[in-house]
């Protein structure tokens, strides 16, 4: 198994695609983790914290949506999770790149 911080890094920034693409950061992450975390030293309890970060996100997120509807409460739940999921990643890859264990805020523990 080989010690690749900068794998780890660029798994935590590629969260960042879903502003991009739309759907970029669950999936790119997931193929990352799922095909390195054999090979690459943390990656496979870094990856299942990105993943377990984006599966709640998206659930948040489909939570926010009937809230739009019901109270305009959504529109603010949305705001704070885009804010936490373009932040969190980049506060993660620093953190990552110093050896540190990141930490994702609300994050819902689905693969463990």
């Amino acid at each position: 198994m080989r010690q690749d911080n900068q794998l780890i890094v660029l798994t935590h920034l590629s969260q960042l695609l879903t502003f991009i693409t739309g759907f970029g950061g669950l999936v790119v992450p997931l193929v990352i983790w799922l095909t390195q975390k054999e090979n690459v030293y943390k990656m496979d309890e870094q990856g299942k914290r990105i993943v377990n970060f984006q599966i709640s996100i998206l659930i948040y997120s489909l939570i926010c949506i009937p809230l739009i509807l019901a109270l305009g409460l959504g529109i603010v739940g949305l705001i704070i999770l885009c804010i936490l999921s373009f932040i969190y990643p980049i506060i993660n890859a620093i953190r990552a790149s110093h050896g540190e264990i990141p930490r994702y805020p609300l994050s819902l523990n689905f693969i463990s």
